[in-house]
């Protein structure tokens, strides 16, 4: 059974910094793509940044480039996304989710498992 749980998600102030991970279970990590998308009241689902399920290699919407990083660590089969300089607009209930696709992707349906979110507060 394909499991993702998030966790991480609070209240921080801007410019402060948060961690999200994304627990897996239920299929190999180096498999699958895994996808952050943040989802704002009134908003589309977007997609933040993407981890690649062969090499690592990532990517970014430009909104959040070189302020987050994803990462993942095998032996925890959890995925990491490291969120600094955060700004109000980061304000959102971020998912992760997986895609059976070689490489990495912001494409929401290039996705098939998706996590329930966690809520991101960045507010004075």
């Amino acid at each position: 059974q394909v499991q993702l749980v998030e966790s991480g998600g609070g209240l921080v102030q801007p410019g402060g910094s948060l961690r999200l991970s994304c627990a897996v279970s239920g299929f190999r990590l180096d498999y699958y793509a895994i996808g952050w998308f943040r989802q704002a009241p009134g908003k589309e689902r977007e997609g933040v940044s993407s981890i690649s399920s062969d090499d690592g290699s990532t990517l970014y919407a430009d909104s959040v480039k070189g302020r987050f990083t994803s990462s993942r660590d095998y032996a925890k089969n959890t995925v990491y996304q490291q969120m600094n300089g955060l700004k109000p607009e980061d304000t959102a209930v971020y998912y992760c989710a997986a895609g059976l696709y070689y490489g990495s992707t912001l494409i929401r349906d290039e996705y098939d498992y998706w996590g329930q979110g966690t809520q991101v507060t960045v507010s004075s």
